[in-house]
C-alpha cells in the first residue's frame, strides 16, 4: 500500500497521455461520425516532426529553448496531415456507406507508417528523443521523472484550452451544433465543412502535444507507436462516451490509472501471478474496455450524439 500514491500518479500521467489522444477521436466522431482510425498514425507524425525540429537546430541547443519549438514542430506536422486527409481522403467520401471512410481510415493509417519509415529509415528500431536535463523531483512518496512535468502542466492546459474554445468561441458553438444536427446547422449559416475541419486540426494538435509528452516520457519514438497507442486512446474515447470531449480525457484517467493498478498489483491476487506484469497492460486495458461497454454502453458520462436520429 505504500507504492499506492506512485501508482496513483502514474496512472494519472499515463492516462492524460490517453485523453490527450482520445480528444480527436470524439471530436471527429461527435461531428461527422467518423472513426479515424488514421489518429494515432497522426499522434506518430507528431513525435517525429517534434524529431526532425530537434534534429536540424544548432547543436547545443538547450532543451528548455528547443521544446517550445519542438511542440510547434509538431502540431504543424500533425494539424496538416489530419487536415489534408479530411480534404482528400473523408471529405469525397461523406455521403458513402460507412464502410468506405472506414476502410479508407485503415489504408491511411498503414500509408503513413510506412511514410515515415522510409523518410527515417533508422525509425524501424525507436529513435532517440531528447530529454529533459534536472530531476526527478520527489514529493513525499511520490518521484515525478523530469519528462512527465510536460504532461503534468500541457494536459491541464490543453482541457481549459479547449474547454474555453468550445463554450466561449462563435466557432466552438458552430461545432456544438453541427454534433447535434449538421442539416440545421448549415440551414442557420455554419459552415460545416469549416467546422469539420477545425475539428481534425484541434485533435491533431492534441495529438501532437501527446506525443511530444510521450517522447519525453520513454525517450524515443517510432514508426509504430501509434498503434496500440491510437486503440487505447480509441478505447478511452469510448469509456467515457465517445462524442464526449469531456469523457474522452475523463476515459483516459480511468484508463491510464486501471492500466498502473492492474501491472503492479494483479500478481498480489492468489492465482493471478501469470496475468501480471506490463506484458498484460494492453490486456486489462481492453478488459476493462469490455466491462464498461457491459455495464454502461453508452459510456461513463454518456454518448452525446447518441440520440441525433
Amino acid at each position: 500500500m505504500h507504492e499506492l500514491p506512485q501508482q496513483l500518479v502514474n496512472g494519472l500521467l499515463l492516462g492524460s497521455m490517453y485523453g490527450l489522444v482520445a480528444i480527436g477521436y470524439t471530436m471527429v466522431y461527435g461531428i461527422v461520425q467518423l472513426i479515424n482510425f488514421a489518429h494515432g498514425e497522426i499522434f506518430m507524425t507528431g513525435g517525429f516532426g517534434a524529431l526532425t525540429v530537434w534534429l536540424i537546430l544548432p547543436t547545443g541547443t538547450t532543451m528548455w529553448l528547443a521544446l517550445p519549438l519542438m511542440l510547434i514542430g509538431a502540431i504543424i506536422v500533425a494539424t496538416t496531415i489530419a487536415v489534408g486527409a479530411e480534404r482528400f481522403a473523408y471529405r469525397p467520401l461523406r455521403t458513402a456507406p460507412r464502410l468506405a471512410p472506414l476502410i479508407t481510415a485503415i489504408g491511411l493509417s498503414l500509408a503513413l507508417q510506412q511514410a515515415v519509415w522510409a523518410w527515417y529509415p533508422e525509425a524501424k528500431s525507436s529513435r532517440t528523443f531528447p530529454e529533459i536535463s534536472g530531476g526527478p523531483f520527489h514529493l513525499g512518496s511520490v518521484t515525478i521523472q523530469t519528462g512527465d512535468i510536460f504532461l503534468l502542466i500541457a494536459a491541464p492546459i490543453c482541457m481549459a484550452i479547449l474547454a474555453f474554445f468550445v463554450m466561449k468561441t462563435r466557432t466552438g458553438r458552430g461545432m456544438q451544433a453541427t454534433a447535434q444536427d449538421p442539416d440545421t446547422a448549415k440551414l442557420m449559416g455554419i459552415n460545416t465543412d469549416r467546422i469539420i475541419v477545425v475539428a481534425f486540426a484541434l485533435g491533431a494538435a492534441f495529438a501532437a502535444v501527446g506525443a511530444v509528452a510521450y517522447g519525453l516520457k520513454y525517450g524515443e519514438v517510432n514508426f509504430r507507436m501509434g498503434f496500440i497507442l491510437g486503440l487505447k486512446a480509441f478505447t478511452a474515447a469510448v469509456l467515457g462516451g465517445i462524442g464526449n470531449i469531456y469523457g474522452a480525457m475523463l476515459g483516459g484517467l480511468a484508463l491510464g490509472i486501471a492500466e498502473t493498478m492492474a501491472t503492479a498489483y494483479i500478481n498480489d491476487i492468489p492465482g493471478m501471478q501469470q496475468l501480471g506484469g506490463q506484458s498484460w497492460a494492453d490486456v486489462w486495458a481492453f478488459v476493462l474496455l469490455i466491462v464498461v461497454l457491459l455495464v454502461r454502453p453508452q459510456g461513463l458520462l454518456g454518448e452525446r450524439v447518441a440520440d441525433r436520429a
